[in-house]
């Protein structure tokens, strides 16, 4: 399986190639799969663990939800707008704020906060 994979004994173009292609079409396929799951779980519905099957119990998926998940998104949207616009600062590393020397190296260089996880297995 590792030589199929690869293209041969080591890693090369051929491995390249294949592994950039799947990066490349498979968030296509997960979104086409996503798609195929609402639309099965839109025309048949869901099931619930209590084996309820009235209709009575059942709420439009498409309104409902598509009203809630635009409010949600709005709500976080209109937040993070504010904290930018009001302070603007606020997230970012004070060491930014000093001005840059390009003959001395800062004693302490730390990574950005995505990246600290990193960081810590490295130093480690």
């Amino acid at each position: 399986i590792v030589i199929w994979l690869w293209g041969g004994f080591s890693i090369n173009n051929a491995t390249l190639n294949r592994f950039y292609s799947l990066h490349f079409i498979m968030p296509f396929i997960i979104l086409m799969m996503v798609l195929i799951h609402l639309m099965f779980l839109h025309s048949t519905g869901s099931n619930n663990p209590l084996g309820l099957n009235s209709n009575l119990y059942k709420i439009p998926f498409h309104i409902y939800f598509t009203i809630k998940d635009i409010q949600g998104f709005l709500i976080l949207f209109i937040m993070l707008m504010m904290v930018c616009s009001f302070s603007p600062y606020t997230f970012s590393d004070p060491e930014n704020f000093n001005f840059a020397n390009p003959m001395i190296t800062p004693i302490h260089i730390q990574p950005e906060w995505y990246f600290l996880f990193a960081y810590a297995i490295l130093r480690s």
